[in-house]
């Protein structure tokens, strides 16, 4: 059983006694397929209720939602855009916040039917490649997945006091490698863990269409034009960002908009994407997602970190499997800036720690 909270745009006149719901999920798919008789399939509508439902939202508004142009389909006007814009913006935001309560509920839940599978709990920092794993692991028998976004050193927190099974962990390559093991070490042990092999992913500067400002490095961020939004500060990926502040020798204080943040690549990417920003610090993925350019600036090494013992359970042997097999390698090769590496490998704290063989 799967959860699935969803959010439902009401708007409101004064003195209206009845909201108007925009379905801002069918106007999306009118703004890809270019066809009401497609986005209306794709929702379960008939082709009358759709165009009723785009007149009477047209009505409400005072202005057009959707123009037909004679040989070119159905398209948004700029107004419709704008509430499609307005969704993804709020899904980028929102988003993770939603599949942990969703993931929370789902798990009480499921303990009290028959037969429930045995759940392996996940605490992993979010990312795209995160989500497709959830993604086929729920789409598939052999595990139950209890998945919870949480910051990267949180999971490890969790793993070492149980409230986990699997922590998700990433570690950049290069020179920031030893100060993010040591800010990890003290929760690891080479004699319990053992260490998974999941992805890389490309990290950089998120900036807009044709980098118009030029930003091609972190030096570029203490110019006061350049307007920043960063992640949050108990994020793996903030604290990353402040890593790379402190090996360029740049303060804080010098970058306009360090204390903006929101709380997912996905949110940062779409600030920037809003013109509410010039630049974000985060995964290609994201920026991809919104058009956006992207500088890279360093790889990051995804793992996760489980106890030894959990490896010969029936659950983890499973998700190890999807971890192998040939349709996730695919999957993470159509995400931008990801790579599979070493992808479901077995290897020691110390060789992925510390650098050398157990």
């Amino acid at each position: 059983m799967r959860i699935d909270i969803e959010t439902i745009w009401r708007f409101r006149k004064p003195g209206s006694r009845q909201p108007t719901s925009v379905m801002l999920g069918f106007l999306k798919d009118i703004n890809e397929t270019g066809k009401l008789t497609l986005a209306a399939s794709r929702n379960q509508l008939s082709y009358r209720h759709a165009w009723s439902l785009v007149n009477d939202w047209s009505a409400f508004f005072g202005v057009p939602v959707v123009e037909r142009s004679k040989g070119k389909g159905t398209k948004l006007t700029a107004f419709g855009e704008k509430l499609v814009w307005a969704g993804e913006r709020l899904e980028a935001r929102l988003g993770p916040q939603l599949e942990n309560l969703a993931q929370e509920l789902a798990t009480e839940l499921k303990e009290l039917l028959p037969d429930h599978p045995a759940i392996i709990r996940v605490h992993a920092s979010h990312g795209f490649a995160v989500s497709k794993l959830r993604e086929m692991l729920n789409a598939t028998a052999g595990a139950g997945i209890d998945l919870r976004y949480v910051s990267n050193q949180t999971s490890l927190v969790s793993l070492a006091h149980n409230t986990c099974d699997l922590a998700g962990v990433h570690l950049p390559r290069g020179e920031l490698r030893k100060r993010s093991v040591n800010a990890c070490k003290e929760w690891v042990d080479n004699r319990v863990h053992r260490v998974v092999g999941f992805a890389t992913r490309e990290m950089g500067l998120m900036v807009k269409p044709g980098n118009p400002l030029r930003i091609t490095s972190m030096e570029a961020l203490i110019n006061p034009a350049i307007r920043f939004v960063n992640r949050d500060q108990d994020s793996g990926t903030g604290l990353l960002f402040d890593q790379l502040l402190r090996q360029h020798k740049i303060e804080p204080a010098q970058i306009n908009g360090y204390e903006q943040v929101e709380f997912t690549h996905a949110a940062v990417a779409a600030y920037v994407a809003s013109d509410m920003a010039d630049v974000a610090f985060g995964v290609e993925a994201a920026a991809r997602q919104f058009g956006l350019d992207f500088v890279r600036l360093l790889t990051e090494d995804y793992y996760f970190v489980c106890r030894e013992t959990l490896l010969e359970q029936a659950p983890m042997q499973h998700i190890l499997a999807v971890l192998r097999g040939a349709e996730f390698r695919d999957a993470l090769v159509k995400l931008p800036g990801y790579a599979a590496s070493d992808t479901g490998a077995i290897k020691t704290v110390n060789e992925v720690f510390h650098g050398k063989k157990s």
